[in-house]
């Protein structure tokens, strides 16, 4: 009994030093640390990506994608003046913007070394504006003009002239886009001049067709893209827009009609561009490489309802994409279409107190 009792001590004893040795070997094995997740800090507009995109991004890089939205040129010019563009580490620009923001020193340069799926853009896009193919990578492109409800009108809407010089079923229902570039713009190709004119004779003339459409302007915003957008409630009946804007509006209202107006517009490119003072530099160049592989390219741009700069995405695009006249409008549209220019300070001057004297 004795050498019984002995024996299941012994086992004991060993068991528990079995049992320590193992806890010993267990905590001196190596302990997985979690990787840190990074934060990447996107300026952009509200709505503009496919979130799927974003989503798909984020889990293979191990990153997080904090949007910060603008919601208009003015205001994102306010937001990056605010710490020189040191709070954000990809932003959305249109491409005049672009140049005034690589002339500040606010963002850095892009090659294909970085970015090598830039190498599916068409070098077309990626010119189209200075600095655009050193600064920027051509995200979508669309054109600006006439959104209006073909319900609400005995007449349809075909011209500039017809928003700047409105009937009565028009007035007091008018959105104009609170930009001074596009407005005078318009008013120039209304009266057959070029939207980058100089001249102070014709850029006089624009302002007095500008005002004499005010009192009939019933606000200078942008639309939103909701069920209860102004154009889609009828508060509004005519409005300046972005193509694809028009089209999202057209899902929820399928009498929203878009025109660009033979007089010709003006042809709006975005740019994705990286800020100088980014932390994240090799993840905002990944970001938008991501973007740019040609399958996302295409999600993107249906998603968007805007033009792909990637002339690899186009086969990913169904053949109704490319047929729609919104999206890609005729050659002879686009030909007397025009992209924004850099323009003399007087004339930039002059400019500015015709918008103010509208908005006033």
């Amino acid at each position: 009994m004795k050498n019984l009792v002995r024996l299941v001590c012994v086992v004991a004893v060993a068991l528990m030093s079995w049992l320590g040795l193992a806890q010993v070997v267990r905590a001196t094995e190596p302990v997985a640390v979690p990787v840190a997740v990074q934060e990447l800090v996107f300026l952009t507009w509200p709505d503009f990506i496919d979130n799927d995109v974003v989503a798909e991004f984020e889990k293979q890089f191990n990153a997080k994608v904090r949007f910060i939205y603008f919601e208009s040129d003015d205001a994102r010019d306010e937001l990056l003046a605010q710490n020189n563009a040191s709070a954000y580490d990809v932003v959305l620009s249109d491409g005049i913007s672009l140049t005034t923001y690589v002339s500040l020193g606010w963002l850095d340069s892009i090659s294909e070394q970085d970015v090598p799926n830039l190498r599916h853009v068409d070098t077309h896009w990626r010119t189209a504006y200075p600095q655009g193919d050193t600064h920027g990578v051509p995200y979508v492109w669309g054109t600006v003009g006439i959104a209006y409800r073909r319900d609400l009108v005995s007449v349809p809407i075909t011209s500039w002239a017809d928003l700047f010089k409105p009937t009565a079923q028009l007035q007091g229902k008018i959105l104009m886009i609170r930009n001074a570039r596009d407005v005078i713009g318009a008013a120039l190709k209304a009266l057959g001049y070029s939207e980058n004119s100089a001249d102070p004779t014709q850029l006089a003339l624009a302002r007095d067709l500008i005002m004499g459409q005010k009192p009939h302007v019933k606000v200078y915003s942008y639309l939103a893209l909701t069920p209860d957008s102004a154009l889609v409630t009828g508060d509004v009946v005519a409005a300046m827009v972005f193509s694809g804007d028009a089209l999202a509006l057209q899902k929820i209202n399928p009498n929203i009609a878009y025109v660009l107006p033979p007089e010709g517009s003006n042809i709006c490119v975005d740019y994705l561009a990286i800020t100088k003072a980014s932390t994240h530099k090799k993840l905002a160049a990944d970001f938008i490489n991501f973007i740019n592989e040609p399958k996302n390219s295409a999600r993107v741009a249906a998603t968007t309802q805007y033009a792909t700069p990637s002339l690899a995405a186009q086969k990913y695009l169904p053949r109704d994409f490319f047929l729609n006249d919104v999206i890609y409008p005729p050659a002879a549209k686009m030909a007397r279409s025009e992209y924004f220019s850099v323009l003399p300070p007087a004339a930039l001057k002059f400019r500015n107190e015709i918008f103010q004297q509208a908005l006033q």
